[in-house]
């Protein structure tokens, strides 16, 4: 059972993995409408063509690099190179502890880096400047930023030792969870954080998306919540609707409205923040282990 689905993943039809991307970006637009979490005064079709404008750019470098990733995953796996070529184990468990690594390197460890290096941070913003975080958010990442992450990617096959097998499931999981965690829907509480224990959820990713640190700089993750646990970046807040989308630095439309200015963003002379706007009127981080 487990060799043909990895057989499948292998060769995974271009049109699975469109309709994972467009079906999944239809049914959240669809349930955004139907429990919203927000409810957002905004013209969603242009916000939607802005995101995916930015996602038609990430497609083409992600194929222009394909060949990359394939080669990679074909070179480790051929030369028995990296933790899962080296390790006996079966192969339910070679899945996991590859999409677990996958995610942390590819996602978890490249986000908290963009983080904390400013001419990464410059690219990575962009994702950050959308003040009405809904399904299309997920997809809006400057070029620049996806050169970072496929580079990534492509480093946690090459380490790990991935089959493409492993690696094209990866990818799948981590579109749907874009989706999942970006999409502007009510999650009820005691089963968001639930779950929060093992997967990032939608709550606690928006809590990424607020516009001030330190929240800003918490819950990195993409598929599993365990790596923010471990690292200490796990975030939880009293009042989820209390969240502020966008960053500080770049509130006005005309910088995180238009395609033209956050495509200049990365280029433009850095302009820190003026200060915390973290007071008591912002939702209040608690204590992970307490309601």
């Amino acid at each position: 059972m487990l060799d043909s689905i990895i057989t499948y993943f292998e060769d995974l039809p271009t049109v699975w993995r469109a309709s994972i991307l467009i079906g999944g970006i239809f049914f959240f637009w669809v349930l955004e409408g139907v429990i919203p979490l927000f409810q957002f005064a905004y013209n969603k079709v242009r916000h939607a063509g802005i995101n995916l404008l930015f996602t038609f750019f990430a497609a083409v470098i992600g194929f222009g690099l394909a060949g990359v990733l394939y080669f990679t995953s074909y070179w480790v796996t051929t030369n028995e190179f990296g933790l899962l070529q080296i390790m006996e184990m079966p192969l339910w468990l070679k899945i996991i502890i590859g999409v677990m690594l996958l995610d942390f390197i590819g996602a978890w460890l490249v986000h908290w880096v963009e983080h904390k290096i400013k001419w990464m941070w410059k690219f990575h913003l962009i994702h950050h400047t959308d003040t009405t975080v809904d399904v299309t958010t997920g997809l809006r990442h400057h070029p620049g930023e996806i050169l970072f992450r496929i580079g990534f990617t492509i480093m946690g096959v090459f380490l790990v030792g991935v089959p493409i097998g492993i690696v094209m499931l990866y990818q799948s999981l981590s579109v749907l969870f874009a989706h999942i965690t970006h999409a502007n829907i009510n999650m009820p509480k005691k089963i968001d954080r639930a779950l929060s224990w093992v997967f990032v959820t939608p709550n606690m990713h928006k809590i990424h998306h607020h516009y001030t640190q330190p929240l800003t700089d918490t819950n990195y993750g993409n598929i599993f919540a365990i790596w923010d646990r471990i690292f200490g970046t796990f975030a939880e807040v009293d009042d989820i609707k209390k969240l502020k989308y966008g960053i500080d630095t770049h509130m006005d439309p005309e910088e995180h409205d238009r395609v033209s200015s956050l495509l200049k963003i990365p280029f433009m002379a850095y302009r820190p923040p003026e200060g915390s706007k973290f007071g008591e009127s912002e939702p209040k981080l608690k204590k992970p282990d307490k309601e």
